[in-house]
C-alpha cells in the first residue's frame, strides 16, 4: 500500500509540475508539440514509440531538476561513524540530502532557476543516481525502486495529454510556480488548465 500511494502521489505531482512549466514556457510547449506530431502524426500515442520523444524526456528531467518530488529524499543513518568531506557523521545520525538545493546550485548548473530542457539533450543524464548533480530518485542501493515504471508512466501520460489536447490558462488567471513543503513538494496553488482538442477524432487512427 505504501509503495502504491508513494508512486501515485509523486507521479501525479510531477504531471502537474510539467504542465505548469510548459504553460509558463510556451516556446518549450511548441517544441514538445512539434516532436509529438513528428513521432505520432495524427495517431494515438503508442508506448512502443516513447523512446523517440527525446525532447519531452528532456522537459521531464528539467522539471525533476527544478521540482524534485522529495526535496530532502528519504533520510539515511550510518551504521558506523564516518567522515564525509571533512565532517564527522556519528553512528546513528539522521542525515537528509537536500537534492532541491543541489539541483539548483549555480556551481552545478548555469542559470539554475531558468527552465531549459536543452541541458538534458546530450544523453549525459539519467535517473541512475551516478551523477550527484542530478539524482531526484536518490542514489545507491536505497534509491527509488520504481524509477523504470514511474519514468514510463509519466512520459506516457504527458505525451497523451499534450498530443491530443491544447492546454491554456483560464481568462485572467496568472500562473505561479511556488511550492509548499511536505513529504512530496506540490504546487502551492493547484494548477487549473483548460483543454481543447488539438487533433480531431476523425483524424485519429484508433
Amino acid at each position: 500500500m505504501e509503495i502504491m500511494i508513494a508512486g501515485t502521489d509523486t507521479t501525479s505531482t510531477m504531471v502537474e509540475w510539467v504542465m505548469a512549466e510548459l504553460l509558463h514556457n510556451p516556446a518549450v510547449k511548441t517544441k514538445v508539440h512539434e516532436e509529438l506530431t513528428q513521432v505520432f502524426g495524427t495517431n494515438i500515442v503508442e508506448e512502443s514509440q516513447l523512446s523517440k520523444l527525446s525532447y519531452l524526456d528532456a522537459v521531464i528531467k528539467e522539471t525533476f531538476r527544478l521540482h524534485p518530488p522529495l526535496p530532502l529524499l528519504i533520510h539515511r543513518s550510518p551504521d558506523e561513524s564516518c567522515t564525509v568531506d571533512g565532517y564527522t557523521i556519528p553512528k546513528g545520525t539522521i542525515v537528509f540530502l537536500n537534492v532541491f538545493a543541489i539541483q539548483r546550485d549555480p556551481d552545478n548548473w548555469p542559470n539554475p532557476l531558468e527552465f531549459k530542457p536543452e541541458r538534458f539533450l546530450n544523453k549525459k543524464w539519467d535517473y541512475s543516481g551516478n551523477n550527484l548533480k542530478f539524482f531526484p530518485f536518490g542514489a545507491g542501493r536505497r534509491m527509488c525502486p520504481g524509477v523504470p515504471l514511474g519514468e514510463k508512466m509519466l512520459t506516457y501520460i504527458l505525451a497523451s495529454l499534450l498530443h491530443h489536447f491544447e492546454w491554456s490558462l483560464p481568462d485572467n488567471e496568472e500562473l505561479e510556480l511556488s511550492d509548499k513543503f511536505g513529504f512530496v513538494a506540490k504546487k502551492k496553488e493547484p494548477l487549473i488548465a483548460i483543454p481543447s482538442h488539438r487533433l480531431s477524432y476523425e483524424s485519429l487512427d484508433m
